[in-house]
């Protein structure tokens, strides 16, 4: 990949130039070296303190297991391993819940109680947890106005590392989801969903806040099995064998959304992001090591909806907009969250997934899966 001009270099001068992101191709005999290998070319330790508690940000976006839509059991004792290997012995696992997943249900399906478990790790639950009123240092674009009196963060993320463990998938909403929009669910309550429509620019005042608060970031995004079509559920997976991993949450994303096959700087908070000058949009400014990506292109696609992000999206930004306070801020809030829960749980996995779940689980990574 090139690197960026100085002059463009300099218009960002809060991101360094030509962020790394590294890209290894892997199997699952070697995954968990494999994992240590990338997050060591993006050079971790140089990303996260080693005086300060690094909390490691877990994605459940399903309670039940589903390829490529949660953060996999063995990325989540790869990153461990590699962290532990280089001395950093303060790790604390951390989950949240949404209005429609169940956090706990989550951690157990996914197996991510057993990875912490032979870590001799306790995981945080942080519904569970203090929040405490926040006070941005900076200009917002958004949060500001959905929540005019102030919003919350969990009090224990301040003066923390954080690394993100997403995966690479699909989304409705977002087009593609990974590193950034996994903040979503750790610096918002119950009440996130009051920003999905302007969920580009929240994930964009989400970075500028993580920023704020956490003396180092970083990610490692799984793409063994990776989903396209109507995510963060109902995808199809493909087994795609590659981890990423990065310092600046950008450009691994950019790197994920264009090996997809999507224009990273045609995807909203990526764009916004890069603008703002928070990280790295353009790839052809991003050092990419390890693996050579200039030919990949898995075709993916998300302009897909399902029957619930259908309904959605007609509130959102369709003609059902001017209902959105009464339809999703109001006593009568709680019909959306079952209709969601209705169609995912009692139809789309018992007729549909399931049968995507027992293919998968006849694949090498499903055994690997098992084994947990």
């Amino acid at each position: 990949m090139t690197l960026a001009t100085p002059i463009e270099a300099a218009s960002r001068t809060s991101v360094a130039a030509s962020p790394t992101v590294a890209v290894v191709y892997t199997r699952p005999e070697t995954v968990l070296e494999d994992i240590e290998r990338a997050m060591e070319l993006a050079s971790f330790t140089a990303a996260l303190p080693q005086d300060v508690q690094t909390l490691l940000k877990i994605n459940i976006s399903w309670q039940h297991y589903y390829p490529a839509c949660s953060t996999s059991p063995w990325q989540l004792d790869g990153v461990i391993r590699a962290l532990k290997s280089a001395g950093y012995d303060d790790l604390v696992p951390i989950h949240n819940g949404t209005v429609v997943v169940d956090p706990k249900e989550g951690a157990l399906n996914n197996k991510h109680e057993a990875v912490t478990e032979r870590h001799g790790l306790e995981s945080v639950f942080l519904e569970d947890v203090r929040w405490v009123d926040y006070e941005p240092k900076s200009p917002l674009l958004v949060l500001d106005k959905v929540y005019p009196d102030g919003f919350q963060i969990p009090e224990m993320m301040a003066g923390k590392n954080v690394v993100h463990l997403p995966t690479i998938k699909t989304h409705v909403f977002t087009t593609m989801t990974g590193a950034m929009k996994n903040a979503f669910g750790g610096l918002l309550n119950y009440q996130r969903h009051w920003t999905h429509s302007v969920i580009h620019e929240t994930l964009v005042d989400l970075l500028r806040i993580q920023k704020e608060i956490h003396p180092g970031i970083f990610a490692v995004t799984d793409g063994t099995f990776a989903g396209d079509g109507p995510g963060p559920r109902a995808m199809r997976w493909h087994a795609k064998n590659v981890i990423l991993a990065g310092a600046d949450q950008v450009a691994i994303d950019a790197v994920a959304a264009s090996m997809m096959g999507f224009d990273p700087m045609s995807i909203g908070f990526i764009r916004l992001a890069h603008e703002q000058g928070l990280g790295t949009g353009r790839v052809e400014e991003i050092e990419v090591v390890g693996e050579d990506i200039e030919e990949v292109n898995w075709g993916f696609k998300s302009a897909e909806n399902t029957f619930a992000s259908r309904g959605q999206k007609l509130i959102y930004w369709g003609p059902l907009k001017p209902l959105e306070n009464m339809l999703l801020r109001s006593p009568i809030t709680p019909w959306a969250y079952a209709a969601s829960n209705i169609y995912h749980n009692d139809y789309w996995l018992r007729f549909i997934g399931s049968k995507r779940v027992d293919a998968a689980l006849k694949t090498e990574w499903g055994k690997l899966f098992r084994s947990y």
